[in-house]
Formats: structure tokens, sequence, C-alpha cells
């Protein structure tokens, strides 16, 4: 390049100064005081522990182990999780407004900091208080690592299919079986496997069970090579038999599908989260590289362009604000609801990342900017914790439902 360009990262102080010139009057206004405070603290962390490694990161696919232990070291991790459990019993939205700052700084890091709690949330929801004791303080303060195994070769957004078994046997019961996508699944620690006790029954039959990642017959395959999110592994996670006992089971046989339908609220505010984040750090990276370039004042073509990103990206705030808000007031929101907050701001990260790109220009290819990072990183949040497709046809589903209820 013919002009050298400063990355955003690089400076803490003149990375939280750009962040909070990004923040929107309309969308703090929705927030408590606390989950203000914990939103400066996120900021914080993220300024001077996770964004500066985040490039380096992506480039030489390092886990962002260190990055996370910042967060857990800072008592981020457990926003949602009782104090006696090592969390701090906060809101769903500030967990929402914690895992935007973590994303916007780097979106590797927000993933497995995001499945820390996918592991832990169904002990907490499910499990005995003997099991959230033993496992959940571990996966919050990042002594261990923790995995969400669901997905399978021929069984991703249709849980009902899947194909690993729980046999019953003498005081607990084997699984046997094979996981992919598997985030973390490569070193994972604790795992909350989804088998099925009994396949004729199909989704009836799901049951949940917290595995030691470390029991006989739990292997694993090689870290994908993957398009983005490269400081997180995913990987396959074999189950030959492995032994359980009766009460590392989640709730009762067959009863790990309303685990699931409970659980996937949770991960699709952090998917959400992260798709409001990758377009609030498109854009942030954008702007800070066009006022290189330009000076402080933008041609008008691109002022114009700019302002209706800053406009997207404060729709897709309120909306992920305004669900998380529900959650915390009635945990049984119709899915509808939650699919609409995932579909339309993980649509946002990639639609907005895209568009920056494009503002950019040639400069919008080169990896010291971050917004390339930032348009491999998103797609990923379209597909997992339900795709999108998925996401509309639950909309579509309480339309036609409410169309029926008129007639």
């Amino acid at each position: 390049m013919t002009q050298q360009f400063i990355s955003l990262e690089t400076n803490p102080v003149s990375y939280q100064a750009m962040h909070r010139l990004l923040d929107e009057p309309a969308a703090d206004a929705l927030l408590t005081e606390r989950e203000l405070e914990v939103r400066l603290r996120t900021r914080e962390v993220v300024a001077h522990k996770v964004a500066p490694s985040a490039a380096k990161a992506d480039a030489t696919h390092e886990f962002a182990a260190e990055s996370v232990l910042a967060l857990a070291e800072a008592k981020l991790m457990g926003l949602v999780f009782p104090e006696h459990l090592g969390g701090t019993g906060d809101s769903n939205v500030a967990y929402a407004v914690a895992m935007e700052e973590i994303t916007a700084g780097c979106a590797a890091t927000s993933l497995v900091f995001m499945t820390q709690m996918h592991t832990a949330y169904p002990i907490l929801l499910a499990g005995s208080e003997d099991l959230a004791k033993k496992h959940i303080p571990s996966l919050l303060n990042r002594s261990k690592w923790g995995s969400l195994a669901i997905t399978e070769p021929d069984a991703g957004s249709d849980v009902a299919s899947l194909r690993t078994t729980a046999t019953k046997v003498d005081g607990g019961y084997r699984i046997s079986g094979a996981k992919t996508f598997i985030t973390t699944g490569d070193r994972c620690d604790t795992i909350i496997c989804f088998a099925s006790v009994d396949r004729s029954k199909g989704r009836q039959g799901i049951t949940a069970f917290v595995v030691d990642g470390n029991a006989e017959g739990v292997t694993r395959g090689q870290p994908f090579d993957k398009m983005g999110m490269h400081a997180s592994t995913t990987a396959e996670v074999f189950f030959d038999g492995v032994f359980v006992r009766d009460d590392h089971m989640l709730g009762e046989p067959g009863g790990g599908w309303s685990v699931v339908m409970s659980s996937v609220v949770k991960s699709r505010i952090s998917a959400a989260a992260q798709g409001v984040g990758l377009a609030r750090a498109a854009y942030a990276r954008t702007l800070h590289a066009l006022s290189q370039r330009y000076g402080p004042r933008l041609p008008d073509e691109l002022t114009f362009a700019l302002a209706t990103l800053r406009g997207r990206i404060l729709q897709g705030r309120l909306l992920l604000i305004a669900v998380a808000r529900q959650v915390d007031e009635d945990p049984q929101i119709a899915p509808g609801q939650v699919g609409m907050m995932k579909q339309s701001c993980t649509d946002l990260g990639w639609e907005v990342s895209a568009e920056c790109m494009r503002l950019l220009g040639a400069l919008g290819d080169m990896r010291e900017l971050g917004v390339e990072r930032c348009l491999r990183d998103s797609k990923v949040t379209q597909i997992y914790d339900g795709t999108n497709e998925v996401q509309r046809l639950l909309i579509g589903r309480e339309t036609n439902r409410a169309m029926e209820s008129l007639s």
C-alpha cells in the first residue's frame, strides 16, 4: 500500500475513544446503570487484553486462551449465573452488551467465551446442585474448557434426528456416536452431550448428559481449517461406549428436548450480539481507516453510506436489547421473537461488513485494517445456533398461527 494505516486495535486509548463515539443515546437509554457499568468494564478489558492480539491470533490460528482468561478474571464469564456458583447474577441484557463488546474486539474470543456459558447453562437449568457446584465454577473461571455437543454429520438443526445413543446399563448409560462442528471440541474438559435413549421416540428420546471430556472412550478429531473465527477451534468428538453415571443426566430420560429449547434462547442472544458487534467493528475500523486517508471530514458519498450503516447498526442494537429484556422478563418467550433477533442481527453483521469492504475499495481486502476479518467471522454466525433459514421458518410459523387465529 502507498499509505501506511494504523490499526484501531493497537492503541487501547484510541480504541475506547472510537467506540465511545459510536455509542448511541437511543440504545443507552434502554440500559440500567449496572448494564452500562458491565459494558464499560468489558470494553476496558477488551481494549487492553483482547483487541491488541486479535489480528495476530487470526493470522496464526492461536487459540484465544489468554483473552478468555482475562475476561474470566474480570468476572465477566458468569454474568447470568448466581454468585454462589461464581457468577454475578446479572441480566441477559448485561450479557448481550458484554458479548457485543467482546465481539467488536475479537469475534473468535467471543465464540470461546460464549461456549463456556453455553456449556454451563444446561447444568444450571436442569442439573442437580451437586453437578452445578462441581462443573459450573470451573467453566466460569476458565480452569476447564467446555463444549456443547449437539450437531452430528447428518443432524444439525434437526435435533430430533440425532443418531448418538445412550444405552442403559447398571448405574448409568453408555454413550456411542459422533458429533461434529463442536466448538472447543479438541480440548473440552466438560461436555454437554445430547443423545437418544430411544430413537423410535424422536425428540421424546433426546436426553442430555454431562460427560467428562477425558473419560475412556472419548476421542477428538483435528480442528477444522475454517474461513473465520481462527482463534476458536472446531472439531469432531467421538463417543465409543462412554460410561456416564445416572446422576450426570440433566433432567429426566427423554427430557433433553426441553433443555435444548431453553438453552437455544441464550445461545441465540449470543449469536445476535456477535452480529451487532461485528457490524460495529467493521464500521469502526472503516471509519478509522477512512479518517486516516481523508482526514476528519470525509467525502459526501462516504458520509452518506456510513450514515445508512450507523442507522442499521442502531436498529440491530435496539432489537438485541429489546429481546434480551423480554427474556429477562419472560424466559418462555416465543421462538419466533428470538428467531427475528438472531436472524436480523447476524445478517446485519455480514451485510455491514460487506458494505464496509466496498466503501474501502482495494483497502478493504487488507488484513491490517481488520474489515475482511469481520466478513469472514460473520458468516458462521448466520449458520450456527440454528441457521437463519430455520429462524425464518420459526418466524413464518408464528405468522401463520396468528393469521389462523383471525379466521
